[in-house]
Formats: C-alpha cells, structure tokens, sequence
C-alpha cells in the first residue's frame, strides 16, 4: 500500500510543511504528498505552482475546481477523495477548523492510518510534542493527534530539560511559571498587526493561558502532574520570533552550569549568545529549512540565572513553525511506522543547530 501524507492548508505551517515533506519524502519513507486548498487566488498562484513543482499533488472542493483551471492551475483530487486515499493526513488550518473538519471529514475516513492536528485543537486527540511525550504513544490506539502550539512546545522543553533532568527527575518540578511574549504575526502576514504591546487575559483560572493548560495536559500523556504550572501572554508589535521568559522552582539544588550540561545533552534544544529575536531570526532565515530552525527552544544561556540553587530564571526564544514542524513531520513518521520512525527522522538533523 502506498504511503502517502496528505496535508490541509497552504498557511504558516502547511506551506513549509508540505515542502518538507517533497524534500524529504524518500528518507522519510513516504511515496506521495499532497495537499488541500480551499480557495484559488492570484496572489496565492505562485506558492501552490511551486509546491507542484516540488512534486506535490492538490486538491480542493468540488465547487472550486472550475476557479484553479481559471488561473492555469488543474487540481488532481477532490477534497474528501484526497483524504480517504491518504495514509496520514496532517490538519494544518485556522484555529478550530481540524475539529470541524474531524467531523465532516475524518472520522467517516476509516483507511486512513492516522490524523494529525495543529495548534489551538484541544480535544482533537492525543497532545504530543516531540522528545516530550513519544513514549506514551500507543500503536494502533492513537489514531488522533494534537501537536501543540509553539511555546507549548517551547515550556515543556524547558521544563523536561531543565526542572525534569531531560526525564531522569520526575519529580522535582514544585513550580513553572511563564511569560510568553508573543509576536504579533508572521512577516507572510498583512493582517492582525501590533501596534504597541497587547496584555492578554488569564482565560484559565488554574493555569492562566492555553500554553500551560496545554503542557498540563501534554504532561499527563505520561501520567506526570503539574497542576503549579501558569502562564501568561503579552502580543508585542513585532513580526520576528517569540519569546518565553520562564521561572522554575525545583527541589534539588542545582547551578547555572550543570543546567547547561542538560541542554548540551538535548539535541532539539540549541543555546546562543544571541539575545535579539531579530539574529536568531535571521540565523533561521539564512540556515534553516524554509527559514525554519527546527529546534524545540533557543536559549540565551547568558540569561539563566539560579538563585539559592531551586530557583532556575531565564529568558528563550521559540522556533515558531520549527518545533511545530518537527512534531507534524515525527507524528506522521510514527504513524506510518511505529517501530521505524526514529530511524527515519534523522533525516531532519541537518535542521538542528547545537548553537545558533
């Protein structure tokens, strides 16, 4: 049978996604890509012409074919045809569309090995981040996963890291507290723009925001609970990366430099001495994949402080996009291969820098 991965949306995440995947379809162990969107325009002509190029196949709705021959473009499926002939399909739209669509679509889709979703989808399935939470995933179980959000991803790889000694410490977490500090869009983006620094409301009244709810949850994957995590969030008026400033509390006294060593021991994290979000920023631009580090967190280590050897403060910059893209691509591997998937996701190592 063949494997094919099957990817919805062309966004901030679909797009480099898709391209990664062409890349690396091979290595990956993947026969075919292809991928869903919704709405032909003009300005969007150029990016699906090169996904084509790059060996991708779309597909959109019945009622939009007659719009992508308008403008030169000939989708090879309809969308629900894409989807029931796909092995994995990755859910890369807005906010809440994977559980409308889960719906409409996926769960009538009974060939299909496994369903991977973005982001703000709480409920869409199993949170997974990777090097997080791997080990509580259940082959032939867990047909539905939700890949967490970007500095989700970001807090619970320094709270594993860090307060967890990268798991040998199960334990010693007594409190995380974070401040995420958001940019205000992606430089693809026009809208939705900052223009002064934006407070946001602790929705949550245990956990503050989504970003520590979500780690809570992602945590109790593996039957750990940290119900002292809280975060919150402020949008800045920036388009370059966001950054988390983090405060642990842990029971074993423990030094700035022995927290190094855990991260040098972690290769999904990277330290710098860069403490501008524009360098590292541009560092991802210039080496990444699609401009994309795919590491889980980039730490200023001149930032970390511990005070009375429990209290560990620092500052971090997350890989928005990469760490998201690292986890779609290794949940859709597990789903295609179980017992292979670490193998063939070394493929991605190039895209992991040690330091930035």
């Amino acid at each position: 049978m063949s494997r094919i991965v099957h990817v919805v949306g062309t966004g901030t995440i679909g797009e480099p996604l898709i391209g990664l995947l062409c890349h690396l379809k091979d290595q990956l162990g993947i026969d075919e890509v292809t991928f869903n969107k919704r709405s032909p325009n003009l300005i969007d002509r150029s990016k699906v012409k090169t996904l084509l190029d790059r060996g991708a196949k779309l597909s959109t709705a019945k009622e939009t074919i007659s719009g992508f021959e308008k403008i030169g473009i000939r989708p090879s499926f309809v969308t629900s045809d894409a989807i029931e002939r796909s092995s994995v399909v990755i859910d890369c739209t807005p906010s809440g569309a994977g559980l409308t669509n889960k719906e409409e679509y996926y769960q009538s889709a009974s060939g299909v090995k496994g369903f991977v979703a973005q982001g703000s989808e709480f409920g869409f399935g199993k949170m997974y981040a990777r090097g997080i939470n791997d080990d509580a995933l259940i082959p032939g179980e867990d047909r539905y996963l939700h890949v967490v959000s970007c500095n989700t991803h970001n807090l619970a790889a320094i709270i594993k890291t860090m307060a967890l000694g990268n798991g040998s410490l199960p334990n010693n977490l007594v409190s995380a507290d974070f401040v995420c500090m958001r940019r205000a869009n992606d430089v693809s983006q026009d809208s939705g723009f900052a223009p002064s620094p934006q407070v946001g409301k602790h929705g949550d009244d245990q956990f503050g925001t989504h970003h520590a709810r979500d780690a809570y949850h992602l945590f109790q994957t593996q039957n750990l609970e940290f119900p002292q995590l809280f975060s919150s969030a402020v949008k800045l008026n920036s388009q370059y990366m966001h950054t988390l400033r983090f405060r642990l509390e842990v029971k074993e006294p423990t030094t700035v430099e022995k927290l190094l060593g855990l991260v040098k021991e972690n290769d999904r994290l990277a330290l710098t001495y860069k403490k501008s979000a524009n360098q590292v920023f541009s560092f991802g631009r210039d080496h990444g994949f699609f401009g994309r580090i795919l590491n889980q967190t980039v730490i200023p280590h001149e930032t970390l402080s511990v005070v009375d050897g429990t209290q560990i403060t620092g500052f971090c910059f997350t890989p928005q996009d990469g760490n998201s893209l690292l986890s779609s691509v290794a949940s859709t591997c597990w789903l295609l291969d179980p017992e292979g998937y670490e193998e063939n996701l070394q493929a991605l190592k190039p895209w992991f820098f040690e330091e930035v």
